[in-house]
């Protein structure tokens, strides 16, 4: 399913998406297209892209061809995404230690969406961290690496 989203490329092609996707979550899915997790993810992607048009631009990001956000946002597990709202990275607590991104894949097509509403609405009205609706149960847990300490 990752055929039906839009990639971005390059670092400059990242950097435009987020200076001039206004009043809309960006979302930046890092990944690879052959990997199965990332596959099952494109698909809720996909299937809920033109559901959430009015409040969302989504956007597949290969972390083998932009090197330089995937190092910035420190991604060492795929797929990784990542939220935006006028061009601010938007913060979630999912009660885990990293708010920056979230980590896997999503269990249900509602899980993503209640997600977009929520950082939807809390960035109209100026929070830059929101907190998950999606059930703890369906959020993927996993351990943080810190590289280099």
């Amino acid at each position: 399913m990752s055929f039906l989203l839009p990639k971005l490329t390059c670092k400059r092609e990242v950097d435009q998406a987020i200076k001039s996707v206004a009043e809309k979550v960006l979302v930046l899915r890092f990944g690879r297209d052959n990997d199965s997790v990332c596959l099952q993810l494109d698909d809720i992607l996909a299937k809920t892209a033109h559901n959430l048009r009015k409040m969302a631009v989504i956007y597949l990001v290969d972390v083998n061809k932009v090197p330089v956000y995937t190092q910035y946002f420190d991604i060492s597990y795929i797929p990784s995404t990542v939220f935006f709202f006028n061009g601010q990275h938007m913060k979630v607590d999912y009660g885990s230690p990293d708010h920056t991104k979230f980590v896997g894949s999503f269990k249900t097509k509602q899980d993503f969406i209640d997600l977009i509403e929520v950082i939807y609405r809390g960035a109209m009205r100026g929070k830059l961290i929101v907190r998950s609706p999606i059930d703890p149960n369906n959020i993927p847990k996993y351990d943080l690496l810190y590289q280099g300490i």
